[in-house]
């Protein structure tokens, strides 16, 4: 298992990297938000040598319009990873289902050479995901062991614990297997 981190504008721009293997920084959310910190805090991850990720928080409604947000906001290198963050928003609502799969396929067709992951909590994907559809790979949030999320479905990143910030794992043999299976959308 690798481990990582990820951050958004609530963390540090210098964010811890000992240990890690890669970091996921938040991009945007809706479409009219971008992480202050967005560009130092990749620049930080790219230092350290970390895989590079950026996702996008869903909110519900105008999906092709959120997707062209994301893409015009989250740089643009050969493999980094893509993610859609789907869970209930500030306002209390969350997109349908069928809205985040449409954003996935609308993402993967704007950016074809990138990968493209689900972020969901356990919740979501037992509860509220009725197609399984989770892009190039699942992303799974559940506060246990970290490698032991409670599902059935096959996942990628486990994300274990948000205390005393949001640690994941990635179920990857080494770095350079993340590496490659990054690059090779």
């Amino acid at each position: 298992m690798l481990h990582g981190i990820d951050v958004s504008a609530y963390q540090s721009s210098t964010y811890g990297t000992s240990g890690s293997s890669f970091v996921f920084i938040k991009a945007t959310e809706g479409r009219s938000y971008v992480n202050s910190k967005l560009s130092a805090q990749t620049k930080h991850g790219r230092d350290a040598g970390l895989v590079i990720g950026f996702y996008h928080f869903l909110w519900p409604g105008n999906i092709t319009a959120q997707a062209e947000y994301f893409v015009s906001h989250a740089p643009e290198k050969a493999g980094d990873i893509l993610a859609v963050d789907w869970e209930t928003t500030g306002g209390g609502t969350h997109a349908s289902n069928a809205e985040k799969d449409q954003f996935i396929r609308k993402v993967k067709a704007l950016r074809p050479h990138h990968r493209v992951i689900l972020y969901a909590n356990r919740h979501f994907w037992l509860g509220i995901d009725t197609t399984s559809y989770a892009g190039d790979g699942l992303w799974i949030a559940d506060y246990v062991k970290a490698g032991h999320p409670r599902i059935k479905a096959k996942w990628l990143f486990h994300q274990y614990t948000d205390d005393p910030h949001d640690k994941n794992v990635a179920n990857f043999s080494s770095k350079a297997a993340l590496k490659a299976w990054a690059k090779g959308a």
